[in-house]
């Protein structure tokens, strides 16, 4: 049964950073596309996630407001995938959803609606 297990939120001041983790039982996550998503306070899930990573590394794939300050990678041993941010500002507040695409595009897309299985999220605060 497939389980994905976010971890690594906090409360941060800004310019600080955090690291994300999206950790799965049930498969083997390098075989499938895995995005990021923010849900900011009040609001819905963001239709577009901040970041994603292709299957097997082949892309990545960044949010206008993230770009050279968000990371993704993947660590095989742990089945697991990481989202590094840096310099966070008080708008990347907000629950981090990761998420499984099991489409058979090729590249990954931060788009929500190719994506099937979430997990339950973990709250990022950025304040001083």
């Amino acid at each position: 049964q497939l389980q994905l297990v976010e971890s690594g939120g906090g409360l941060v001041q800004p310019g600080g950073s955090l690291r994300l983790s999206c950790t799965a039982s049930g498969l083997t996550l390098d075989d499938y596309h895995v995005g990021w998503f923010r849900q900011a306070p009040g609001k819905e899930r963001d239709g577009e996630g901040v970041i994603c990573i292709g299957k097997r590394g082949r892309n990545i794939d960044y949010g206008d407001s993230v770009k050279g300050r968000f990371t993704i990678s993947r660590d095989h041993a742990k089945n697991s995938v990481t989202l590094e941010m840096n310099s966070l500002q008080p708008e990347d507040t907000g629950v981090y959803f990761c998420a499984l695409d099991r489409g058979f595009q090729f590249f990954c897309s931060r788009m929500m609606s190719r994506y099937s299985d979430w997990g339950q999220g973990t709250q990022v605060i950025v304040s001083s």
